[in-house]
């Protein structure tokens, strides 16, 4: 056993800095003002070897692996001050503090206030079972978010943590850990000062967080952090909001991908119709086709690996062609009905597979601990070997064979599943680490990750323009820069309903914003018809949406299976559908600065202590507050509004309340319980959409909450193709300024023309009618009758029901300023 325990010197290698201790060297790096690299290492190595980080100040040796999803900056040199009991190193935002005497380190703010501060007195050990062991000091109500995917409430304040991503179908949403995901990191927040600090620890080795579960009279109140593995390698991300917190972390790990609009899209799916017997491609054309006539809309369909199936085993690289009789011909079909396959691949291979000798004869698969061969684990069907993605001739060969079966049919989206190397139970099993050797034990959880980055890289190397969507069920810290992920196998059940959420919003607090879950539940029984409507109602605002099962009684979950309720269903996704030009603009948000799709209130209201522990309400982006009905027969919820904002409910003719309130509201099954927040710009489509990815918004509508003088960025592309990159898009930031007199400027930049022909506005001024209403300059008529403002092509009109401002014009071709005026109207004077 080793424990950090005595100083012994300072040095500087370059731009780093390096404290040498007793038993290991902690090097310092300073990458930005606000991300501090602190790395303890026993063998006192400091191999910079990263599959995972995205911006670097230094040479990694897998750079090359990495490509364009990597950067390098310069370091940043801090001012130091040493004396016989502290080293201060100092930046622009943070002061960090390493006490000589402990061998601890505090992070400060640049005001003084502290944000972390390692547990005074040997933080550092390498245990006897040669696991690393870091101490940090913790308040009793600290407040600690996110460590990936994981079940329960938000807060994980006393909860005791594994990072081991599994295969964990039919999981309990509240209770279970492990789950799918591998992403050491976390937000840290106290409760007094109401800032926050990011923990980032970049190994992936098996590891735990115990988050303050135990005591010891000897100590005051810690967490730790533990990994059978590697250096204490830890980053810690300033910046003291949330927000910033987490745009800094995806700085470091990499930006969410932009994904195509169709993956915004509903995308169909279940296990039923690729396991038909025969002719399973004309089922799933049908259900297309069912869809449409039942009046929903779509954008893809999952495909479940049946289509894979050889002497009744799942052989990836495969097709059956009695379930699909011409592959390419039925890609074909979907593709002109607007609905891409998204075919699932699998990286463990059976060892019955139609081409295993081809592939031990490529040299492709993780080996044995002690023979020259490949490893065994279990799998679907049978033992099966498991494909080294470390390796760049089995990367290479992947990519060949997943183009050749699957790209090249007719596709550029690819679901990667059943991911995680769960069944490789000898952690030693040996795997190339492209060149240097390694273990699984090692590297596991960046396998999914690779296999993700190769389906991005496939795809547009096949097709140099086309956008890939690539979807995963497991993955590891930086996934996001490659995938959409779901939450894995869920049970139906309500338990699933309500605690997903706090596991989607976990994972926009880890980075990841394009996450979702199986509507209506994956496995088990069919969902009763109020479960299923309640979670359709709560799907439709997670980023990815698919109502997916393999129910355990022979259904198929679909958006008709209730007849009383379809309507319901339909009004739900379509909903969803209206809300396009919000959903794209947040998802291009997310791709700059890893901004949540979904967002716990904490991440909105830092400041609002109600909203600390808050685990089931959240905001779509910044604007919209969804409480959505979580419980059985339920005819009224309480739901709170965090104050610091106004709030209107949707429902209710814009009803205002104040913030820093819990109201009861009624609920009947078609309630999905909405509040508009002041300062709100939410754009919408005013045609109906039956497709994200090939319909078009012609008539804009954007609701506007009055109050807060704000902006939003309104982007477009042609949400298909990378002309994105090369400057073909439309950002248009719309400014709201003014109370008395509201103004709303419009700023386009970008070579994308949209198709928005005409624009109509709702502004809700609850207090009195507008005085005047003008357009770039020219004041827009006032119509006192609804019939005859429906008839008009432009004008305004007040709603005495809602008591908004209801505008409407012909969409200017370039910048232009919205201007309405609710001053008082002098009737003496005039």
């Amino acid at each position: 056993m080793q424990i950090v325990k005595k100083f012994e010197s300072l040095s500087k290698d370059g731009k780093f800095y390096i404290v040498h201790t007793n038993n290991a060297d902690i090097k310092i790096y300073f990458l930005t003002d606000e991300i501090i690299r602190i790395r303890a290492s026993f063998d006192k190595n400091f191999k910079e070897e990263s599959y995972v980080l995205s911006t670097l100040g230094w040479d990694d040796r897998l750079d090359i692996v990495s490509g364009e999803y990597r950067k390098k900056i310069d370091p940043i040199e801090p001012d130091i001050k040493e004396d016989e009991d502290q080293i201060l190193f100092e930046t622009e935002k943070l002061k960090l503090i390493l006490d000589k005497k402990s061998i601890g380190f505090c992070l400060y703010d640049i005001e003084g206030d502290l944000l972390y501060s390692d547990l005074n007195g040997n933080p550092f050990i390498l245990d006897s079972n040669n696991r690393v062991n870091h101490y940090s000091r913790m308040e009793e109500d600290e407040c600690f978010y996110g460590f990936g995917e994981k079940a329960g409430i938000l807060n994980k304040n006393k909860t005791f943590l594994r990072e081991r991503a599994t295969d964990a179908m039919g999981y309990d949403a509240d209770k279970m850990d492990t789950l799918y995901k591998h992403i050491p990191f976390y937000i840290r927040m106290r409760r007094a000062s109401k800032k926050a600090v990011g923990l980032f620890y970049h190994n992936f080795y098996e590891s735990v967080f115990n988050m303050g579960c135990e005591k010891s009279n000897y100590w005051p109140r810690y967490t730790y952090f533990q990994a059978d593995g590697g250096d204490i390698d830890l980053y810690l991300i300033g910046g003291n909001s949330i927000k910033r917190v987490v745009d800094n972390y995806t700085l470091l790990s990499g930006r969410p991908a932009l994904l195509p609009k169709r993956a915004l899209g509903y995308q169909g799916s279940s296990m039923y119709y690729p396991e038909l017997e025969k002719d399973s491609d004309d089922a799933v054309l049908e259900f297309i086709d069912t869809i449409k006539e039942e009046g929903f809309p779509i954008d893809g369909f999952h495909l479940s690996s049946g289509y894979t199936s050889y002497n009744n085993k799942r052989c990836v690289f495969t097709w059956n062609l009695d379930r699909f009789k011409d592959p390419r011909d039925y890609f074909k079909k979907m593709n002109d009905k607007g609905a891409q396959n998204v075919p699932n691949v699998k990286p463990g291979i059976l060892l019955m597979h139609p081409k295993f000798d081809e592939f031990v004869e490529k040299d492709v698969f993780v080996k044995d601990s002690e023979k020259d061969t490949y490893a065994i684990g279990s799998w679907w069907g049978g033992d099966g070997a498991f494909w080294d993605f470390t390796k760049a001739d089995a990367r290479k060969a992947w990519k060949e064979y997943l183009t050749e079966n699957v790209i090249d049919i007719g596709t550029d989206s690819i679901w990667n599943d059943n991911c995680e190397y769960d069944s490789l139970l000898d952690k030693d099993t040996k795997v190339d680490f492209d060149g240097e050797g390694g273990t699984i034990g090692e590297l596991k959880p960046l396998m999914s990750t690779i296999m993700c980055q190769i389906a991005n890289e496939a795809v547009v190397e096949h097709n140099e323009n086309a956008r890939p969507y690539v979807v995963c069920r497991s993955g590891s810290a930086g996934i996001q820069k490659y995938a959409q992920t779901w939450c894995g196998d869920n049970l139906t059940n309500w338990n699933s309903l309500k605690y997903n959420i706090p596991i989607i919003t976990g994972m926009g607090l880890s980075g990841q914003p394009n996450e979702g879950a199986d509507i209506g539940g994956f496995a088990g029984p069919a969902p009763s018809e109020e479960l299923f409507v309640r979670w359709v109602q709560n799907g439709i605002f997670q980023p990815r949406f698919s109502i997916h099962s393999a129910s355990s009684d022979n259904t198929v979950t679909e958006p008709w299976m209730f007849k009383n309720s379809t309507d319901i269903i339909r009004d739900a996704i379509n909903f969803r559908y209206k809300l396009t030009p919000y959903f794209y603009s947040l998802e291009y948000e997310a791709s700059r600065h890893g901004s949540p799709i979904m967002r716990p209130l904490v991440y909105e209201f830092q400041n609002d202590e109600n909203t600390f522990d808050e685990s089931f309400e959240f905001t779509l982006g910044r604007d919209i507050l969804v409480a959505n009905v979580l419980e059985e027969n339920a005819r009224s919820i309480e739901v709170y509004l965090p104050k610091g904002s106004t709030w209107y409910d949707y429902n209710d003719n814009f009803k205002k309340y104040e913030g820093g309130q819990t109201i009861v509201i009624p609920v009947d099954i078609s309630t999905i319980p909405m509040f508009i927040r002041s300062g709100a710009i939410i754009p919408m489509s005013g045609n109906k959409l039956t497709s994200m990815a090939m319909d078009k918004v012609e008539a804009l509508e954007l609701l506007v909450a009055t109050g807060e003088n704000r902006s939003f960025v309104l982007y477009d592309d042609d949400g298909v193709s990378n002309d994105f990159k090369k400057g073909v898009f439309k950002k248009t930031t719309i400014e709201m300024s003014g109370d008395e007199i509201i103004k709303l400027n419009f700023k386009s930049e970008g070579g994308y023309k949209d198709s928005i022909k005409t624009v109509r506005t709702n502004i809700i001024k609850k207090e009195k009618s507008p005085f005047h209403v003008s357009l770039a300059g020219r004041k827009l008529p006032h119509f006192l009758n609804r019939r005859k403002f429906d008839a008009s092509s432009e004008g305004w009109y007040y709603s005495q029901t809602n008591r908004s401002v209801e505008i409407k014009y012909d969409n200017p071709e370039s910048d232009y300023e919205l201007i309405v005026s609710f001053e008082m109207f002098d009737l003496i004077g005039m």
